[in-house]
């Protein structure tokens, strides 16, 4: 493929992301119109081109995010699709995080949508699906798993999950996480509230320095050094 039509078709991939956010802004028919052009477009890129990766990961990504939208057996087959995308996508290039974690919320939503048991095939895949993100990143989908092994009941490796999260900077805000409804049944645990309590005592602390030292090197702080000096 020659410079200029990879930089054409980098153009047409970058266009086509825009729009998918154009059309997650829509609603109705609109948003439905908007994603059908947009994987015509996708279609279009991964066809022959070394950009087919990233094309068949932000193809999915528009999927997954149209899946949302809708109910029962449309929502479904949004999800399949969205996963055969990033499926692809990631045989394509093995290291590429964002599907992987995506491949994962897909089956989340799927296991939500037809109210699975938590011990179904579905939140299996999810599971894997954040594994392998994990080993491609480490934490990166730490709390994704933190929320599966919290619908189960799995209070150890919950925690170890979160503490993995927090480690590696993952750890969503603690506001996302108390409304997280995945995370309800673990609530009410002593591990959970503690693990909660000393990070905001330590975010806490961190901002208090923060602004102590900057207090310290205010101009205010130096002219008064200044003045004293003299």
């Amino acid at each position: 493929m020659s410079i200029l039509n990879s930089l054409t078709k980098r153009s047409r991939l970058n266009s086509a992301i825009k729009q998918t956010k154009e059309a997650r802004k829509s609603e109705g028919n609109k948003a439905d119109y908007l994603f059908k052009k947009v994987y015509e477009d996708y279609a279009d890129i991964v066809h022959d081109d070394p950009l087919r990766a990233e094309a068949l990961y932000f193809w999915g990504h528009a999927l997954l995010h149209q899946a949302k939208t809708k109910t029962g057996d449309e929502a479904l087959a949004l999800y399949r699709d969205a996963i055969l995308k990033f499926a692809f996508c990631l045989t394509l290039e093995p290291n590429y995080l964002a599907a992987a974690i995506d491949g994962g919320v897909c089956y989340m939503d799927m296991a939500r949508l037809e109210g699975a048991a938590k011990n179904s095939e579905l939140y299996e895949k999810a599971q894997r699906e954040f594994e392998r993100a994990n080993s491609i990143q480490a934490g990166a989908a730490s709390y994704n798993l933190a929320c599966i092994h919290a619908l189960r009941g799995e209070n150890e490796d919950c925690l170890k999950a979160l503490e993995n999260a927090r480690d590696k900077g993952s750890l969503p805000d603690t506001q996302d996480i108390l409304n997280d409804p995945d995370m309800a049944g673990v609530q009410d645990q002593a591990w959970f509230i503690e693990l909660l309590e000393s990070r905001n005592k330590k975010q806490e602390a961190a901002a208090k320095a923060s602004e102590e030292d900057a207090a310290e090197t205010s101009p205010e702080t130096e002219r008064g050094q200044t003045e004293t000096d003299a």
